[in-house]
């Protein structure tokens, strides 16, 4: 269930043979066919020769993240040379360096590799050979806890063991090692959304949430009886109808100056939603166990965070419940009071995400008066239909926060879509009975959702990830052969580090 590899660095010059004189070699070229002079001197004249003829003969054209495979050349110290396309140098200039490690690694999987990080008109640097790193271990990420049968040919197969050559690979070795820590919080995220919900109940995620302390993160875990007192309506009416009871975690990092003011980070946390009363359909139910994802981004982000000692003040908040059909749970038509006062009449049970939130976003304003807000929460499937499972939708009251989440996004392959929050979105979710309605029906269902939630954050600058389509069963992805993906982690990661963080 780890990543099941091990990557180390070593100079370019290196062309000695690998552990035992086997193993594979990765070398890289473009469309041309080129190799680099380092890989070059490593294969030599004829190993550049026998690339040429085989790629003509297995109709190789170098394209990006393509590779061919071939009995090493006589006199080189591998067992088989990997040759990796990179493409046009439209595409090589514009390189996604996890994307690449990760389609490395899967060429390699299982196996003993050193892999030349050379080619013509590059000089491959410490940080992008550190997000290689990154790219290889979360491809070689699996989750396997559960199965009792390995497959026979699984189960005599070593890990992946990488060592990348360059010519700065004394500071790349510091680079990998931040790469082994984010790995490390992705994997925790996509652990925490992949477990099963009869290990993984309310109680038991905050438990895990709670290991943080052990890298300095300050908890605080409210159980119901606080809840209470706190008067959140909203959050209690979901988890009523469990036998499980709720938790919320509060988690703080304390990395910047004493007194400024934090950026809060707030996660939905539904272990598992059958729909309650308006209960879902029997096809897919089963993935519902993964309707915690935003509050699994919100541990691993305080994970990384913490693991790198950030210069920051950041708050982690999660809500956690499992929103169940029995004879005490919440129905449509009921009229609940959230912890702000505002009262909601309950149209649909299976809307119960926005009402955790908006208990958990209001405690946290209220509390720790944040400069910033993100949210982050599988909420709709409106959200799938508008934009697919490969980019994530973003409602925001504030064009800076926007900006920087969308920067944050597409440094990190982490991307969103920027939706609208328009006036009428917010009257659709006017209620005859009460302050407000949990949903505003079908049409426009994600906006109205993110419309609900806003009315809870006061004038905090504020964003809302809805992020249904990219943390579990998402598209495969070089990077990602997991159900849960860990998705937003290093999008946060990157928000705080290039926004929030003391320079």
């Amino acid at each position: 269930m780890a990543d099941g590899i091990e990557i180390g660095f070593g100079p370019l010059e290196s062309s000695g043979p690998g552990p035992g004189g086997s193993g594979d070699l990765v070398v890289f070229v473009g469309e041309d066919l080129a190799l680099g002079s380092a890989a070059r001197e490593i294969i030599g004249a004829s190993g550049a020769d026998l690339v040429t003829r085989a790629a003509a003969s297995e109709k190789f054209k170098g394209r990006s993240l393509s590779a061919m495979s071939l009995p090493a050349p006589a006199g080189v110290s591998a067992d088989r040379l990997v040759v990796v396309g990179l493409g046009s140098d439209k595409d090589r200039a514009k390189t996604d360096w996890p994307a690449l490690g990760g389609f490395t690694a899967g060429k390699v999987s299982g196996r003993t590799a050193r892999v030349v990080l050379d080619w013509p008109g590059a000089t491959v640097s410490a940080r992008e050979a550190g997000e290689f790193a990154l790219g290889a271990r979360l491809r070689s990420y699996t989750f396997d806890r559960y199965k009792t049968k390995k497959k026979p040919d699984a189960e005599d197969k070593a890990g992946t063991s990488l060592t990348l050559l360059l010519s700065d690979h004394a500071t790349a070795s510091g680079e990998g090692e931040g790469a082994r820590t984010l790995a490390d919080s992705v994997i925790l995220a996509r652990n925490l959304v992949n477990e099963p919900p009869n290990v993984l109940f309310p109680e038991e995620f905050a438990k895990r949430a709670s290991e943080l302390d052990k890298l300095g993160v300050e908890i605080e875990v409210l159980e119901p009886a606080r809840m209470r007192e706190l008067g959140m309506g909203a959050l209690l009416a979901v988890a009523q109808g469990s036998v499980r009871e709720p938790r919320i975690v509060i988690m703080r990092w304390n990395g910047g100056a004493a007194g400024e003011a934090p950026v809060a980070l707030i996660g939905k946390g539904v272990i598992f939603d059958s729909g309650g009363i308006s209960i879902k359909p029997g096809g897919g139910m089963e993935d519902m166990k993964g309707d915690m994802g935003g509050a699994a981004a919100v541990v691993g982000a305080l994970h990384a965070l913490a693991s790198r000692k950030a210069r920051a003040n950041v708050i982690g908040a999660i809500g956690i419940v499992e929103n169940m059909p029995d004879g005490g749970a919440y129905r449509p038509s009921d009229i609940i009071t959230s912890m702000s006062g505002q009262t909601i009449e309950v149209i649909n049970t299976d809307a119960e995400g926005r009402l955790v939130l908006a208990d958990v976003i209001t405690h946290v304003v209220r509390s720790y008066k944040p400069k910033a807000m993100v949210d982050l929460a599988t909420l709709t499937g409106a959200i799938i239909v508008a934009l697919g499972q490969d980019i994530a939708g973003m409602f925001s009251n504030d064009d800076t926060l926007a900006g920087n989440i969308h920067a944050a996004g597409e440094a990190t392959g982490e991307k969103v879509w920027r939706m609208p929050l328009i006036p009428a979105y917010d009257k659709a979710i006017d209620s005859k009975f009460a302050d407000m309605k949990n949903t505003g029906g079908r049409h426009g269902g994600a906006a109205t959702a993110a419309s609900f939630i806003k009315r809870y954050v006061e004038e905090v600058p504020w964003a809302h990830l809805d992020i249904a389509g990219v943390a579990m069963s998402s598209n495969a992805s070089e990077i990602n052969r997991s159900w849960g993906a860990g998705w937003g982690v290093r999008l946060l990661d990157r928000l705080v580090r290039d926004h929030y963080e003391a320079k």
